[in-house]
């Protein structure tokens, strides 16, 4: 290609053959003014092949390589996926029960990863309990381990961690064929502790068992969550199985178990298990020494051990991951940035990759805290409906703020929250209020003990007894003295010697 300077500095260009003497006056005019045309349009010519595909490729890039290699694979999985209902429940927000991508973004607000396949997904912030995006968040799916959360919302405050159990044979049966399992013996005891362990970190539905009937069984239990479920407002959930084994009508959503996990998170047993990469498990009695073995279990979420090429996901606390051939994967996630603890829910992504669940999760995350403060909130995570039913939490700012440098402190951020719709930032305002008025009460009543002490030992008072006279007024010190006195640049009612 021809640049402009180029052509311009190529006179002999049209047929002009050059003269061998040089033209009169007028010729050489005639002669630069057609140069200089020709030159103009050579430039022309150079630089607008150049500009017009400039201008078409953005149009035709998406439109021709990209969309033509993968559109009919996409398009044959996305044909068998099911269509998710017209109408949810609106629990949360209207926004939250109206099928498809829901998010207010404001501006300079990130866009929304790509890449999520999530049948179902939603993005909260437990601090405020705002909820910043989602998708289908009250659809009814199967939660396959994720319900082990409400498992553990349910009878975890209910069995002394400490307690020690030997299990029996009929604690083991009646388990789901192809069940995970952490690897407990009949006859052995066990420590709650390490039952729980195997609940958290391998999805040992034989810990789920042996719990349950150390709670009064499995019938009791799965009525115990399902009530649990009711009193959070989890209405989108059918507890039919304490282990999340597929069985017919269980079902969840993305919207409950975030309810489940951030109720869970609250305590601090179940922060502690959750958030546990691997632990020593009690193993069989070694027949020649009689002696009690041990393995070491890891945890199967992979977010957390950055296991089957994972890479940790940095500030992760938890929660539960889960699996079943009918409800495929599903997983809850929270992590902790800049003082937010901010909690994921993807259930059913397209099989596409061995970690999809997890990468879709982690894309959520980073989106997440890069939209603190620059979307406006499409929903929120409710409260219990009974003041009983609610885990206790303390105080925390109840406003959303874009993150700060450094991570919080789990334990610390994912409690503050929201108490029936209340931030608890004002609750905490209330509480600091009554505990100051309270010592201020406190230090006034003892102020007031030390001066009737004093006027009792002065000389010519009386006992203190109620002797005084003159209407509330005491001559203490010979000089008269009025019945209020100044504290603190402000006047003050004195009480009568001898009265509380």
């Amino acid at each position: 290609m021809t640049s402009a300077d180029d052509s311009a500095g190529a006179r002999p260009t049209g047929g002009i053959s050059p003269a061998a003497v040089p033209p009169p006056a007028s010729r050489r005019r005639r002669g630069r003014a057609l140069a200089a045309c020709l030159a103009v349009a050579a430039a022309s010519a150079a630089v607008l092949p150049c500009a017009a595909p400039a201008a078409a490729r953005p149009p035709v890039r998406p439109a021709a390589k990209p969309a033509a290699k993968p559109s009919p694979k996409p398009s044959g999985r996305a044909s068998r996926r099911p269509a998710p209902p017209e109408r949810m429940s609106a629990v949360g927000g209207e926004l939250l029960g109206l099928p498809g991508v829901q998010v207010r973004p404001l501006a300079g607000a990130p866009e929304l990863p790509k890449e999520i396949t999530g049948l179902s997904w939603i993005v909260s912030d437990a601090t405020t309990g705002e909820v910043l995006a989602s998708r289908n968040a009250h659809w009814r799916l199967p939660p396959a381990s994720t319900l082990k959360m409400l498992f553990a919302d349910t009878v975890l405050p209910r069995v002394p961690r400490h307690a020690r159990h030997v299990v029996e044979p009929e604690e083991l049966a009646d388990m789901g064929e192809g069940s995970s399992l952490v690897g407990i013996k009949e006859h052995l005891e066990y420590r709650v502790e390490d039952l729980w362990r195997g609940v958290f970190l391998r999805s040992g539905n034989d810990a789920v068992h042996v719990l349950s009937h150390m709670n009064g069984g499995v019938a009791k239990t799965v009525r115990d969550m399902q009530a649990r479920a009711d009193a959070l407002q989890a209405d989108d959930t059918h507890v039919v199985s304490p282990d999340g084994y597929d069985a017919p009508g269980q079902v969840s959503s993305a919207y409950d178990l975030t309810l489940f996990a951030r109720d869970g998170l609250r305590d601090p047993d179940f922060r502690s298990y959750c958030s546990t990469r691997t632990a020593s498990f009690p193993g069989d009695v070694d027949p020649r020494t009689h002696k009690r073995q041990s393995f070491e279990i890891q945890n199967t979420d992979r977010l957390l051990t950055g296991a089957w090429g994972m890479t940790p996901y940095p500030g992760l606390i938890g929660v539960k991951n889960g699996f079943t051939s009918n409800a495929g994967n599903t997983f809850t996630g929270a992590a902790v940035h800049g003082g937010h603890t901010l909690i994921v829910t993807v259930m059913h992504p397209e099989p596409v990759h061995p970690n999809q669940v997890y990468l879709e999760t982690g894309a959520l995350l980073d989106w997440g805290f890069s939209a603190l403060g620059r979307v406006e909130p499409v929903g929120a995570l409710v409260g219990p409906r009974t003041a009983g039913a609610a885990s206790p939490a303390p105080a925390g700012t109840g406003r959303q703020a874009r993150p700060g440098p450094g991570a919080g402190a789990g334990a610390a951020a994912v409690q503050a929250g929201s108490t029936d719709g209340v931030p608890t930032g004002w609750v905490a305002g209330g509480i600091a209020a009554v505990l100051a008025a309270g010592g201020w009460g406190l230090a006034r009543g003892r102020a007031r003990a030390r001066r009737r002490a004093a006027w009792a030992a002065a000389p010519g008072t009386g006992s203190g007894t109620g002797s005084a006279t003159g209407g509330g007024s005491t001559a203490a010190g010979g000089g008269g003295r009025t019945g209020s006195t100044a504290v603190g640049g402000r006047r003050r009612r004195r009480l009568p010697r001898g009265r509380g």
